[in-house]
């Protein structure tokens, strides 16, 4: 499980005690040790001496996770003037390929790369996995006299594979008693480009309604002819918005963004929840964290948890092709990984669970 197995306040009191000791040894050497260490660091960003990097790094990737990277970078920029990250949407599946490409120094991805495209990273030693913030993928939709829908996982599937194509079909009556619903066409949104949220939605899907969802999980996937296609997030979200009897997936970012109606799912406890931090928070809680820092929070157990949570990662090659950015990327996920994380909620984000959060931060030396 993603708990929390460290006792922070012994572990500060034993830290203290540490330092008092070696300050009482240190003596008349205080000159020549202080500040020796401030450029190296596995807690977090704490004692990362960021005003030193300078140099430019370039991501691209999930559009999922881009409004937590680009409220990172700003405040990043106010601590290292003297560096500048770039981050370039495009989805999950562009990052990946321009990481395997050398064309940018960090990937952001909400899917992990196939075994069998592990070999596009040979050269770079491999990849790292940093688990950076989770949230919910919303169910927005726009249905004229409606804002509030409670759908379970075979209806979802049942909607996205074009086997429910009216709004006043029973099955979404059932879940939805009361509710004035239209006999209007359904209208179903996805993502045109190789997404990290389809890739999570799908997978969502499969495992939540196994017998009713028929279409697979991937980045991309064969939706029916007479779907719509946006690209991003937000070109999912601006479709929705633009369609009346539109339904589509969306990160809670962009949803809320656009102002667009979000739908009850019910979880593996057989609750209704609404896609909100705290239900994705409840989701990582219960995820098991596998050897390489990946986790799969989708349809978790517990009466809180939101069933469609999403991770997203930063994907970096374990031995960077320049010596001169090993120091930087180390910086960037320091810094994502620490005073970052304080940023998330306000970005539309569940920040790590501090189990998950240590073993990241543990990594990060692991690049060279």
């Amino acid at each position: 499980m993603v708990h929390s197995r460290r006792h922070w306040r012994v572990l500060l009191a034993v830290l203290a005690a540490f330092a008092l000791v070696v300050a009482a040894c240190g003596g008349d050497d205080d000159d020549s040790s202080s500040g020796s260490n401030n450029d190296t660091t596995t807690t977090g960003g704490s004692n990362v001496d960021f005003s030193s990097l300078s140099g430019t790094l370039n991501g691209s990737g999930a559009t999922f996770p881009q409004a937590f990277y680009e409220a990172a970078i700003a405040g990043l920029a106010e601590e290292a003037p003297n560096l500048t990250v770039n981050y370039g949407g495009g989805g999950s599946g562009k990052g990946k390929q321009d990481l395997a490409d050398g064309v940018v120094d960090w990937a952001g991805s909400d899917s992990l790369v196939k075994p069998e495209d592990m070999s596009k990273y040979a050269s770079g030693g491999g990849i790292f996995y940093f688990p950076t913030v989770a949230a919910p993928i919303t169910i927005s939709f726009n249905v004229s006299g409606v804002d509030s829908l409670k759908l379970d996982a075979d209806t979802l599937a049942g909607i996205f594979s074009r086997k429910i194509t009216k709004w006043n079909d029973p099955a979404i009556a059932a879940t939805n008693e009361g509710a004035d619903l239209p006999s209007s066409n359904i209208v179903v949104v996805h993502r045109a480009d190789g997404s990290g949220t389809t890739n999570n939605f799908t997978k969502y899907l499969m495992s939540a309604a196994p017998s009713t969802w028929t279409l697979g999980s991937g980045d991309t996937v064969n939706w029916s002819s007479d779907t719509q296609a946006g690209n991003g997030n937000p070109g999912v979200a601006q479709i929705i918005k633009d369609t009346d009897g539109a339904i589509g997936y969306v990160d809670l970012a962009d949803a809320t963004a656009s102002s667009l109606d979000t739908a009850s799912i019910k979880n593996s406890a057989g609750k209704f929840v609404e896609p909100t931090l705290d239900g994705a928070a409840a989701a990582v809680d219960s995820a098991q964290v596998e050897a390489d820092l990946t986790y799969n929070p989708l349809n978790a157990s517990g009466d809180d948890a939101y069933p469609i949570t999403a991770p997203t990662y930063i994907i970096v090659l374990q031995k960077t092709k320049t010596a001169s950015k090993t120091p930087l990327i180390q910086g960037w996920l320091n810094y994502v990984l620490g005073p970052g994380q304080d940023l998330a909620k306000d970005a539309g984000f569940a920040s790590l669970p501090d189990s998950l959060k240590e073993q990241a931060v543990a990594q990060i030396d692991k690049i060279t």
